[in-house]
C-alpha cells in the first residue's frame, strides 16, 4: 500500500548568501475538518479500496497511528475524534485483545436514548450512570455501542478470527483521560460525548476501515 509525506527542509543563510539545506523528518499530512482529505491519504484509502466500499457515503477511518476515527464523506473530512485502539495492537485472533485490521461494517446499534455515562452489560443498560466524578479501573462499555462485523473472509471475518464473535464494538469509556493512547482490550474507545455524536451520524451498514497507518 503506497503511503507518501511532506519532505521538509531547513534552510539556514550565512554571511555571502550561502544557504544550506538539510532534509528534515517526514511530516504527515494532517486532515481537517471541513476540507478535502490530503490527497496523499485518499491515495493511500483508495488503494484500500475506499470508494468502492463506501459507495461516496460517510464512512469511518480508524488510525491506529493517528489514534484517531475519523470521517469522511466523499472525500471531505466529517469529523475526527480521539479514540483508542488496543494495548496489545493490531491482531485477529479470538482472545488476543488486540483490535483486528480491516474492512468492517456497522451491524448493531445500541443504546439510542439511554443517558450519557450508561454502562452496559452484555450490550443491556444496568440502569446505572458512570459519571467522572467517579474513577474506576473497570473497562466498562458506556453509553452507546456500535458493534462491528468484519467484511473480509480470512482477516476479520471467519472461525477464530470474527470481529463479530469478539464483540469489537466502538462504544464510550471511562478511561477517557487514555484517550490518544492504545488503551482497549480490543475495541474502539471514545469519549462519551464522542461516540453519541459519531452514533447520531452513522447507521447499520456504516463502513469502518482499521488501518495500522
Amino acid at each position: 500500500m503506497r503511503r507518501s509525506a511532506l519532505i521538509i527542509l531547513t534552510c539556514l543563510v550565512f554571511p555571502g548568501s550561502q544557504v544550506v539545506c538539510r532534509k528534515g523528518e517526514p511530516k504527515s499530512p494532517v486532515p481537517v475538518v471541513g476540507q478535502p482529505m490530503p490527497p496523499e491519504i485518499m491515495s493511500s484509502l483508495e488503494s484500500a479500496g475506499w470508494t468502492d466500499r463506501t459507495g461516496g457515503e460517510l464512512g469511518l477511518w480508524v488510525s491506529v497511528a493517528r489514534q484517531q476515527l475519523i470521517g469522511i464523506d466523499a472525500g471531505t473530512v466529517a469529523f475526527i475524534y480521539t479514540c483508542s485502539t488496543a494495548a496489545k495492537g493490531l491482531g485477529n485472533r479470538a482472545n488476543s485483545y488486540q483490535t483486528p485490521a480491516g474492512w468492517h461494517e456497522i451491524d448493531e446499534r445500541i443504546g439510542d436514548d439511554a443517558p450519557i455515562g450508561a454502562i452496559f452489560v452484555e450490550r443491556k443498560f444496568t440502569g446505572k450512570v458512570w459519571v467522572p466524578e467517579q474513577p474506576t479501573e473497570k473497562d466498562y462499555v458506556l453509553t452507546r455501542i456500535m458493534w462491528l462485523r468484519g467484511l473480509e473472509p480470512g482477516l476479520n471475518a471467519g472461525p477464530g478470527i470474527d470481529s463479530h464473535d469478539r464483540y469489537i464494538y466502538v462504544h464510550g469509556t471511562p478511561a477517557e483521560d487514555k484517550l490518544g493512547t492504545p488503551a482497549s482490550l480490543g475495541c474502539i474507545r471514545l469519549s462519551n460525548k464522542d461516540v453519541i455524536e459519531v452514533f447520531n451520524r452513522t447507521r447499520r451498514g456504516t463502513r469502518v476501515l482499521i488501518t495500522e497507518w
